[in-house]
């Protein structure tokens, strides 16, 4: 879908992967450093039915690990849908969760 544009901003994520980028999908574009590895990250996640972005559910249980400051959030539309998300690595779900989007989130490490 034309409109898909997605915001993602990065914060404390040690190193040249904090910042603000544009993301556009079909064609891939925007001021993203991967944009075409951040929309097959986003269209693998992309499931009918479902949001990609869905939060962590409550009560989930999850191992208690922690991956590093980062936190990302991610603003704009995608598959024709109003998206405002927020990730970080607090715990191993959150972890996983943030994972899954690599390389449109950065990769631990930045």
């Amino acid at each position: 879908m034309e409109d898909d544009r997605l915001t993602v901003t990065v914060r404390d994520a040690r190193g040249a992967a904090d910042g603000t980028y544009e993301v556009t999908c079909r064609p891939s574009g925007g001021s993203h450093r991967d944009p075409a590895g951040a929309c097959r990250a986003l269209e693998q996640n992309t499931r009918w039915g479902t949001d990609p972005f869905a939060p962590v559910p409550d009560g989930s249980v999850c191992t208690m690990q922690y991956g590093g400051p980062a936190t990302a959030h991610v603003t704009g539309v995608w598959a024709g849908r109003p998206v405002d998300a927020r990730f970080d690595r607090s715990n191993g779900c959150e972890i996983e969760r943030w994972d899954r989007f690599v390389p449109l989130l950065p990769a631990a490490g930045g």
